[in-house]
């Protein structure tokens, strides 16, 4: 991949991957904030100013090295995490359930915009290259933040759902592996495990929804239109 297509790359997924943090960073201080921590209310973080979750290694010079070095073939980075305080919510156990599954819930639901957006382009006969690979970045870059932050390992919010869910115990055993998480699935990530077993499999199966999902969309979009 030459220089001018990597700033092309840069350019067309600049907006989805902004967007796609943003939000489910947003979106767990929201859901926090109703169940009764205002931790990331008073810090400030509940926002939809990406500046605020932008974290300067993970969010821009990990992938940016990433891209450069891989040609493309591997992306890996981060937000800066909105910080919950657990304790603080009404029903912890159950509250960090539904705190968690906020994020990937968003993406989701973003997922599926971005797929309505790209039909809504061809419908109107938009043929600029730049709009329809920026509609497909956008879904592809919510999938990936979805499956991968289901994995029920922590911190990833998989794992803080696994947690809310197990028995008390079993739930302290798990939360104990949090300090050395982040490792564990950068090293799934980097021998493809992560990616054959778990990412490309679940993102088959959400893409299929979501097409199945908004098939009555694109038919109601191609009987007015044409």
């Amino acid at each position: 991949m030459d220089i001018a297509s990597i700033i092309q790359t840069v350019t067309i997924y600049a907006i989805p991957v902004l967007l796609a943090i943003t939000v489910h960073e947003a979106a767990h201080g929201y859901a926090a904030r109703h169940f009764g921590d205002n931790t990331a209310w008073m810090l400030g973080r509940i926002t939809l100013n990406p500046f605020k979750h932008i974290d300067p290694l993970g969010t821009i010079a990990v992938p940016l090295l990433l891209l450069f070095a891989t040609s493309g073939a591997f992306l890996f980075g981060y937000a800066k995490p909105v910080p919950v305080n657990f304790g603080r919510l009404r029903q912890p156990k159950r509250d960090m359930i539904w705190v968690a599954l906020a994020g990937p819930g968003v993406n989701l639901i973003m997922a599926v915009l971005w797929v309505v957006l790209g039909y809504l382009l061809v419908a109107f006969g938009v043929q600029e290259r730049f709009f329809l690979e920026m509609a497909r970045a956008g879904l592809l870059v919510n999938l990936v933040l979805f499956a991968l932050n289901m994995f029920p390992l922590p911190p990833l919010d998989g794992g803080r759902i696994l947690v809310g869910l197990l028995p008390t115990p079993q739930a302290i055993t798990v939360s104990r592996i949090e300090p050395f998480g982040f490792f564990i699935v950068l090293g799934l990530v980097l021998t493809g495990i992560l990616g054959t077993y778990w990412l490309q499999p679940l993102m088959s199966v959400t893409s299929g929804l979501i097409e199945m999902l908004l098939s009555p969309v694109r038919w109601a979009l191609a009987a007015v239109l044409f």
